[in-house]
């Protein structure tokens, strides 16, 4: 009897320390576009002529010394739960630091600049698992004051939802807003985590989502998606092939496809490369070229960055 206790105490002993090991998501937190846009803290981009207005984390952490203080707390809350965290603050000086490289990158053929949204390249960059956007308001009845929140963690390469929680702090004397923030999503806490936790194993067993677009350039060499190998095989069969063969469980839809373009879409990559860095869209990408220039074909092709969890193949030129 002794002896199966011991065992059975044994065994809890390596299943806990197997779970506080177990891989988790890397998070970065950020306020909510609705938070930015209450406190005046938009700014416009140029995307391809379209004008956008987008969040002005810069303004925003120089300028509301309570931003700074949230997103430390929330920081804070989940580092005690074992989540490693990515800098908002941090990040955004590396960027500011690499624009002034990026405006200066040109196109061989064409001289086209980059063309990427500022939360693309923060993402990029980060290269965070999942992004939390915490919303909140303050009440004050008397001299007691409450919070409201919303917390919504977004997959970084997908922008899909996969954990939120919601709610109001109970009345408090406190005035600090990271305090009140504190009280008041104590409760919810753990099941949202959870949440996070289990989105994460989700990406390690069936691989992280991505889309890949693969477009031709027309350059009057007469080399498209239906071209044919010396076995008579369409170029766009290749493709797919080795989509089929490099996916995790094999898992990928075509949802288009012509002569001139395919676009991929939930194509589940591996979270980490062999060498245990993060993959992205354009490591992915970048094999899918690889395996493109190396067909009988012998055409050239260019790989554009779409953000992170997208990219562009295009056949014919660099």
């Amino acid at each position: 009897m002794k002896l199966k206790t011991l065992a059975l105490g044994a065994f809890f002993t390596v299943a806990l320390a197997a779970f506080s090991q177990a891989k988790k998501p890397t998070l970065m937190v950020m306020p909510s576009d609705n938070w930015c846009q209450a406190k005046g803290y938009m700014k416009t981009f140029d995307n391809q002529g379209t004008t956008e207005n987008i969040p002005d984390y810069d303004k925003a952490l120089l300028e509301d010394s309570n931003l700074d203080n949230v997103i430390s707390k929330i920081n804070i809350l989940m580092a005690d739960r074992g989540f490693p965290l990515k800098s908002l603050s941090q990040t955004s000086k590396s960027i500011r630091n690499l624009s002034a490289e990026d405006q200066l990158i040109q196109s061989k053929t064409t001289g086209a600049s980059l063309k990427e949204s500022p939360l693309d390249r923060l993402r990029r960059t980060a290269k965070a698992d999942i992004i939390l956007y915490v919303n909140w308001q303050v009440s004050t009845v008397g001299p007691k004051n409450t919070v409201t929140y919303n917390l919504v963690g977004m997959d970084a390469y997908t922008n899909k939802q996969v954990a939120g929680a919601q709610g109001t702090g109970a009345p408090s004397f406190s005035a600090e807003v990271p305090v009140l923030l504190e009280e008041a999503v104590q409760n919810n806490m753990d099941n949202f985590c959870a949440q996070l936790q289990a989105h994460f194993d989700d990406l390690l067993e069936n691989g992280r989502e991505i889309a890949i677009d693969v477009k031709v350039f027309d350059d009057g060499s007469g080399v498209d998606l239906e071209s044919e190998d010396n076995e008579g095989t369409e170029l766009s069969e290749l493709i797919e092939n080795w989509m089929a063969e490099n996916t995790v469980n094999h898992r990928y839809n075509l949802s288009d496809a012509t002569e001139n373009y395919m676009t991929f879409e939930q194509v589940r990559i591996p979270v980490y490369k062999k060498n245990g860095m993060p993959e992205d869209a354009m490591g992915f990408g970048r094999e899918l070229r690889k395996y493109v220039q190396s067909l009988p074909f012998n055409i050239p092709c260019k790989l554009l960055n779409r953000g992170l969890g997208r990219c562009l193949l295009i056949i014919g030129e660099k």
